[in-house]
């Protein structure tokens, strides 16, 4: 197989290994060796090389290939015989450029949501290297992988070539028929305590909703900068439980014990949005209902749908979805449909692939 590097920033944050991994599952003529300036735990079951190496020059090394875009194990890299680099993130295709320049490979990035949405991002004073190299990397990239439709016109607004932006989601692995969900009485949310999860809004509605008489129990995963203040918002709820970070299979059994997954994504004040949200992929692949916000990027294809920032809407389908297990029914049935159409992740992995092939046949 021929090699494909894949650049990551950091390789890989703990809210990013499934999603990531799941990019390469139908891959059968490339071998991803991940590439980045930091390594966690997380990255332990890759394929890894950490640029600049752990020497006592590795920080300099490392430094210098951020700001200058000077490349470390330039020699190294090039007897690997890569033929691609796939960059995840913009910032992280900002970063590949140099890269791709130093081994005359085609570089290609993936977009995935606050990337294009972030107005920060983007700021020209004081400029950040995605800002300094953002022309180059228009010029020079050969494509712009979009894990949504929202993702793809966000990008085309900012003036990214459309005819360098294909639109191929993440997807999540299928079992062949949906799993036993229980539907119980129980709601889910997953993900970062970051605004644009809109968390703070799923708060207020089971506030509104224990001042009824009517809050369903709660179970909150996840932790982010935003935890302190999102846990004293909540300290007034009686049924809210907050569980931190969990691995992949304990958010499966969660999902398979819980009636509702919510997911209440908005945009938040920088610009920062949803691309995809995984976490909702993943409960449709399992046949448990959710109930997004129109922000979420989900289409309303498959799930209850409430305008965001809304607690009061958002509050009201919490309490009919409860009280209504076959309506919850029919929507996780939906949802599996959905997600074996549109996001089986092989598939979506073998269409990232073919692209990649494309750009080296």
């Amino acid at each position: 197989m021929r090699r494909l590097l894949v650049y990551r920033d950091v390789i890989l944050p703990a809210s990013e290994t499934e999603f990531m991994r799941r990019q390469y599952l139908g891959f059968s003529h490339l071998q991803p060796l991940w590439i980045g300036r930091r390594i966690t735990e997380a990255a332990k079951s890759l394929e890894v090389l950490r640029l600049g190496g752990d020497g006592i020059s590795g920080p300099a090394r490392r430094v210098l290939f951020k700001e200058t875009g000077v490349v470390p194990d330039r020699a190294a890299l090039a007897t690997l015989r890569p033929v691609a680099i796939h960059a995840q993130f913009g910032r992280g295709g900002a970063f590949a450029l140099p890269i791709a320049r130093a081994l005359n490979i085609p570089l290609a990035v993936t977009f995935h949501g606050g990337d294009a949405h972030k107005d920060t991002h983007y700021r020209r004073f004081p400029p950040g290297v995605f800002a300094r190299r953002l022309p180059a990397l228009m010029a020079e990239a050969r494509v712009f992988i979009c894990v949504s439709d929202s993702v793809k016109a966000r990008l085309i607004d900012r003036g990214f070539p459309v005819e360098k932006l294909v639109v191929i989601p993440i997807g999540t692995e299928i079992p062949s028929a949906p799993l036993s969900v229980r539907l119980g009485e129980s709601l889910l949310f997953v993900g970062r305590f970051v605004e644009k999860k809109g968390l703070s809004v799923l708060i207020a509605a089971l506030k509104r909703l224990q001042a009824e008489g009517r809050a369903p129990e709660a179970v909150i995963v996840g932790d982010g900068p935003l935890g302190d203040a999102i846990r004293a918002e909540a300290a007034s709820l009686s049924g809210v439980r907050f569980l931190g970070w969990q691995p992949p299979e304990a958010v499966a059994v969660l999902m398979r014990e819980a009636g509702l997954l919510v997911v209440p994504s908005l945009r938040a004040a920088g610009g920062d949005a949803e691309g995809l949200p995984s976490v909702a992929v993943e409960a449709m692949a399992l046949g448990l209902p959710v109930l997004a916000s129109d922000e979420a990027g989900l289409g309303g294809v498959a799930e209850a749908i409430v305008p965001a920032r809304d607690a009061g809407a958002m509050a009201t389908a919490i309490a009919a979805l409860m009280a209504d297990p076959a309506r919850r029914m029919s929507l996780g049935e939906a949802g599996y449909a959905r997600a074996r159409q549109d996001f089986d992740a092989k598939v979506q992995s073998a269409r990232l692939e073919a692209v990649l092939v494309g750009l080296v046949s």
